[in-house]
């Protein structure tokens, strides 16, 4: 078995140890698990920034353009890159901790919902830039949900209306210029905090304020994990980093906090 092998072994056993050990484990996802569902960064190509300018996701744009919101809704008819995607080996891993009782939160900044379909309850799931699955409006504040109403919106070419004042509807999603959910943001902050094991997966953690919470965990006194491709501002402060795919990896680990488990 080569040197690098061997480490990831050692590392991988020693963050199932501290997940078995631990009471409240926090799991904080970034794009970096989506994209092993086969969703595009945003970033990479085939991403939504190749396709549209990143201007029109701003919260001023979308309010002051018809036209704006049209291409939005044409994007949510199309499926917004959500539709044919599946739960990856990384949200299942998740997914067993909670099953295991070992969870007290998922926080993420991914908008695809395949947490919950993954079989995370949602209460535990904290969406920090919101999802794809609502619409809101920003007049009555009524909440229709996507399906509903793209059942009844297929051949449509304007962007729909809210059904009982006429407001604009919009996906409940986080825009530029616009503020993380207050709540939300509060209570992974308080979870954080409280957490005695924070794991962090497929997270650049370079997008603030979510990037602080590895920060509030650490003030808390938990301990650190971070699952990542490439590195991150926070690998000097983690207890543990490893490197690799996300699904690989949590996969490994998952396998291994049950036979810990079982001695």
């Amino acid at each position: 078995m080569g040197e690098a092998m061997k480490e990831i072994n050692e590392k991988i056993y020693e963050v199932a140890r501290l997940i078995v050990h631990a009471n409240r484990v926090a799991v904080f996802t970034g794009a970096g698990v989506s994209t092993e569902s086969g969703i595009p960064d945003f970033r990479s190509p085939g991403g939504i920034w190749s396709r549209f300018d990143p201007e029109d996701f701003t919260i001023e744009r979308f309010l002051r353009s018809k036209e704006v919101r049209k291409k939005h809704w044409q994007l949510l008819l199309e499926g917004g890159f959500f539709d044919q995607v599946e739960p990856n080996p990384a949200h299942l891993a998740v997914a067993n901790l909670e099953s295991l009782g070992k969870l007290s939160c998922v926080i993420t900044q991914n908008i695809d919902s395949l947490h919950q379909r993954a079989g995370n309850s949602p209460e535990l799931v904290l969406e920090l830039h919101g999802n794809m699955r609502w619409l809101n409006c920003l007049s009555c504040r009524g909440r229709y949900s996507l399906e509903e109403v793209r059942a009844g919106q297929r051949e449509a070419t304007e962007a729909p209306a809210c059904e009982q004042c006429g407001g604009i509807l919009k996906p409940e999603v986080v825009f530029f210029g616009e503020a993380l959910p207050e709540h939300t943001l509060k209570k992974a902050t308080e979870l954080a905090g409280i957490a005695d094991l924070f794991i962090v997966i497929g997270s650049s953690l370079v997008v603030y304020p979510a990037a602080y919470l590895p920060m509030y965990a650490k003030e808390g006194g938990a301990k650190l994990v971070i699952v990542n491709r490439d590195e991150t501002p926070y690998d000097s402060l983690a207890d543990v980093v490893i490197s690799g795919s996300a699904g690989e990896i949590m996969t490994r680990i998952l396998r291994e906090v049950i036979a810990i488990s079982r001695h």
